[in-house]
């Protein structure tokens, strides 16, 4: 295919019907005028200029050579857009997404068919704006994204609370507090950056105010009705990423709509992920917009509907730079046949069903609170400490069963099931199950893991408390895993009820007691497949460079502070300072976050993110320094948040607030 020749336009003003201007980039192919062509549109605050440019960059150029015009807006208050966000894929971001939809489809170059994709945010908002269903949007490309807000992203998982909730709510006030860029925008720049720092909102306040499943998070989840969604959505996740689960519900969901694709990446887009493999992405979103947007021939409606990379054994390391694996492809998704196992007389993890009717095996479980320090991120962007350790560090806080070494290996795909009988000394706790690898020479693999809040077995909108003292009968639902257990090797089964930081305490600390003899664990197995090749990018280093003017530094660090009982958690993430060779911006981002607990006091638990934004041209130096924290009571959760903005030496806002919100069975 002919490459065609392109412009970039670096910042296009879109006028809403009321009159707020939202800013887009666009790469236009040659010959539009002869030709009209089909757009691919992606809506974020994660800042066009400064922020998402990479992957811009690495993407858009190539879509426009294949004659497909990218469109990338930034969300009202981001970036250069006008106006103040006012929350997390609000009716007003979708209704705005509907309304630029319609703007592309009616320009002199458009041939009236769009398509929107992104990753996360953009992976989200584009399901979400296609269920509004705007007529020219055809098809989506949704990369580690969720079709259920409240179970499978940051904020609440089966009940429990993320720490990431805190960690991405500092992040979204860094990012919402920055400044649009002067050369953009023009004299307005400074008049703009005072509105966002006055008006923008701590988003984790109003998070901490649903810590149900209610309306709140059913707006904007697209397994709410699958039935009604539109157009074919190709949706693509990583094993190495908390949004793993997305890909098989939404097939199972979505039915023929749907493609699913999942390699063994963090969360990134698969051509540039790690760990490697990766996967020729530009190429499979070509076809696929081909497809959909002119209607051509490429073969993209026939796709297997499951393609997934099969991890063979890979073992966690300082940086996993490549996941052992092969690629396995089901033509058509169906319900996994499940193996069982159950807890055997001699404490081992054996193949079958428990046995009805016997004798309780009562263990008592109460997990030290600094249980969890090998889980890494719940949502990893690098494949190094913020993937999960060495599991032998969490499973010395665990209850642990395992197999015998494997007389053949087993492969499996799916969402694992555990069932167990438990007694709370409380009115709830929180249940940990993590599925490991236990290699020839001990090192142990998280392969997946599920965690419950135990007030919400029955569900996320109702909770209800235990039955203090009264064994009840557990199923929890774990991530999904596509892993290929080898030979030689065995498989455990660890129960814990702590997962700190990831997974913030119960107030109480309270102890459960587990019936060995009702532990029930189905493993999906991978069944009939087709081993299949994905073809990988043909360029091994798609990211564009810049200009690096200082370092950057990673650190993560536990710290046991053993005579008083202390464990801290830090994180350090400094992008260095970088300039882009075109515009001549430069910017760095520093993440300085703890968060500390104190052996034995659930109570003590508290979280602290400090986020530090530069951006540098000639004669323009601002600064934003925000700071978000989280503690509790039994009965609260106490939150604060502050920012403080600099021109160059001089501090020109501050402001800060403090909330106290009742806790609801969290």
């Amino acid at each position: 295919m002919t490459k065609r020749n392109f412009t970039v336009i670096e910042n296009e003003w879109i006028m809403l019907k009321d009159g707020t201007r939202l800013a887009a980039r666009i790469w236009m192919p040659e010959g539009t005028d002869q030709a009209p062509v089909p757009a691919v549109f992606e809506y974020l605050p994660y800042r066009k200029r400064d922020g998402t440019c990479l992957r811009d960059e690495s993407t858009y150029p190539v879509f426009a050579e294949a004659g497909i015009a990218g469109i990338r807006v930034d969300i009202r208050g981001s970036g250069e857009s006008d106006g103040v966000i006012d929350g997390e894929y609000t009716p007003r971001e979708l209704a705005d997404g509907c309304e630029l939809i319609e703007w592309i489809a009616a320009q002199s170059w458009s041939n009236g068919n769009v398509g929107m994709m992104g990753i996360s945010w953009g992976g989200f908002n584009c399901l979400q704006v296609a269920a509004l269903k705007p007529p020219a949007l055809k098809a989506v490309i949704s990369i580690a994204s969720t079709v259920d807000r409240y179970n499978d992203d940051i904020h609440y998982k089966n009940g429990t609370h993320l720490s990431a909730q805190l960690s991405w709510a500092a992040t979204m006030l860094a990012y919402q507090s920055r400044a649009p860029d002067p050369a953009l925008v023009g004299d307005r720049w400074k008049e703009m950056w005072l509105e966002r720092l006055e008006n923008e909102p701590f988003f984790m306040e109003e998070w901490l105010e649903h810590q149900r499943r209610d309306e709140f998070w059913k707006h904007g989840s697209i397994s709410e009705d699958f039935g009604d969604f539109p157009v074919p959505a190709l949706v693509i996740a990583g094993w190495a990423d908390g949004y793993r689960n997305t890909p098989i519900k939404a097939i199972e969901g979505l039915g023929d709509k749907a493609k699913a694709m999942i390699g063994p990446w963090v969360h990134k887009y698969p051509h540039f992920a790690w760990p490697k493999p990766r996967a020729d992405f530009h190429g499979e979103a070509i076809a696929w917009w081909n497809k959909w947007l002119r209607d051509e021939d490429t073969g993209a409606e026939k796709l297997p509907q499951m393609r997934a990379y099969i991890q063979d054994g890979p073992k966690p390391s300082l940086r996993r730079e490549f996941d052992p694996g092969f690629w396995i492809a089901k033509d058509e998704w169906q319900q996994p046949e499940m193996q069982s196992y159950y807890i055997d007389q001699f404490g081992g993890l054996a193949e079958g069903m428990p046995i009805a009717g016997a004798t309780d095996q009562d263990v008592y479980l109460k997990s030290p609170l600094d249980t969890g320090t090998a889980s890494g991120e719940w949502f990893t962007l690098k494949p190094d400490a913020e993937m999960a350790g060495d599991q032998r560090v969490d499973d010395a806080g665990s209850l642990v069963f395992e197999t015998l070494p494997l007389e053949k290996a087993i492969t499996a795909l799916g969402q694992p099931v555990l069932t167990v009988e438990v007694a709370c000394d409380e009115d709830w706790a929180n249940l940990i199950a993590r599925i490991v690898d236990i290699h020839a020479d001990g090192t142990a693999t998280r392969v997946t893991f599920g965690v419950l809040n135990l007030a919400h077995r029955d569900g996320n909108a109702e909770p209800k408390a235990m039955e203090k003292g009264k064994k009840t009968q557990i199923r929890l639902v774990l991530d999904a895993l596509g892993y290929n257990f080898r030979e030689g090797h065995r498989i455990r089964l660890s129960l814990s009820t702590a997962y700190w930081p990831m997974v913030l305490p119960a107030p109480g600390d309270p102890g459960l007691t587990i019936d060995r003899a009702s532990i029930g664990l189905a493993l999906p197995l991978l069944g009939e497949h087709q081993r299949i090749s994905v073809p990988e990018p043909e360029n091994p280093d798609p990211l564009p460079k810049y200009i690096d003017l200082e370092p950057g530094e990673t650190a993560r660090n536990v710290v046991r502070d053993l005579t008083n009982g202390v464990t801290d958690y830090t994180i350090y993430e400094d992008t260095g300072l970088s300039q882009h060779p075109d515009t001549g911006l430069s910017t760095r981002q520093i993440r300085d976050e703890i968060w500390s607990i104190v052996d034995g006091d659930p109570l003590s638990m508290s979280g602290t993110s400090t986020w530090t934004c530069d951006m540098q041209r000639d004669n323009i130096n601002l600064r934003t320094i925000s700071v978000a924290t989280i503690a509790c009571t039994r009965d609260e959760w106490l939150i604060s948040a502050s920012v403080n903005a600099f021109e160059g030496d001089e501090e020109i806002f501050e402001k800060s607030f403090d909330k106290r919100i009742p806790r609801d069975f969290m």
